[in-house]
């Protein structure tokens, strides 16, 4: 019996990689973009949702809550917090506001205690000012300047940091109410004496029959509702 070798042809080996260092990945996926927000740029003739602003500053009364013997027999009330509460009705108080003074290079806000402090900050910020509080005696921790003025029966006095206000810088006064004008009245005597300068006075509401304006003579004195009684 013959052997006979078979001759088998073996496959080639395949070569082994080296590995690479310098081997680049594929990239990574292109994160979702975003629309950009757009900045908000309020228009002070836009119409304001719940309130149709053809006259926009007697529509504001339909939010003001009048309450009658209060806080005693006699007096008619109005209430604010019925228009502070509507976005819409809110939001126009201090558009209008900003509105009439926004060309008055207005460095500082200042709200007077404590209504004022619910409007002033607000307009700070539309007109790109900053807020400073007067607030009654003993209410502030550091140097303060005062001022006192006289009441139907007796004074009270309004006190405001030393250091809030520099030589020479503009400032709005704002409150909620002018009636009697005695407290804006000491108000711009305090800013006079630390060296500013009244930019103006600005107020919510107006009861025309105190002729509180009588003491605000020589200042820019500007209300956005006004009542006669």
């Amino acid at each position: 019996m013959t052997n006979r070798r078979l001759n088998q042809v073996q496959p080639a080996a395949s070569p082994i990689p080296s590995p690479n260092p310098l081997k680049t990945h594929p990239p990574a996926p292109k994160l979702a973009s975003f629309p950009q927000i757009p900045t908000h740029q309020p228009q002070a003739t836009a119409p304001y949702g719940t309130i149709p602003l053809v006259t926009p500053m007697d529509n504001l009364k339909t939010l003001i809550r009048e309450v009658p013997d209060f806080p005693k027999p006699g007096i008619l009330f109005y209430d604010i917090t019925t228009l502070l509460k509507d976005a819409c009705g809110f939001r126009t108080v201090i558009d209008g506001l900003r509105n009439h003074y926004q060309g008055s290079h207005v460095d500082i806000v200042l709200g007077i205690e404590a209504r004022g402090f619910i409007f002033a900050p607000a307009l700070a910020y539309a007109l790109g000012a900053g807020f400073v509080p007067v607030r009654k005696p003993n209410k502030l921790p550091a140097e303060c300047v005062s001022v006192s003025y006289a009441l139907e029966y007796g004074t009270d006095s309004l006190q405001m940091h030393k250091d809030a206000i520099g030589p020479g810088q503009r400032v709005l006064i704002v409150d909620d109410l002018l009636a009697t004008g005695g407290t804006a009245a000491a108000a711009a005597r305090m800013v006079a004496d630390v060296g500013g300068q009244v930019a103006g006075i600005g107020f919510v509401v107006e009861l025309t029959f105190l002729n509180g304006r009588q003491k605000l003579q020589g200042y820019d004195v500007f209300s956005l509702l006004q009542y006669d009684k």
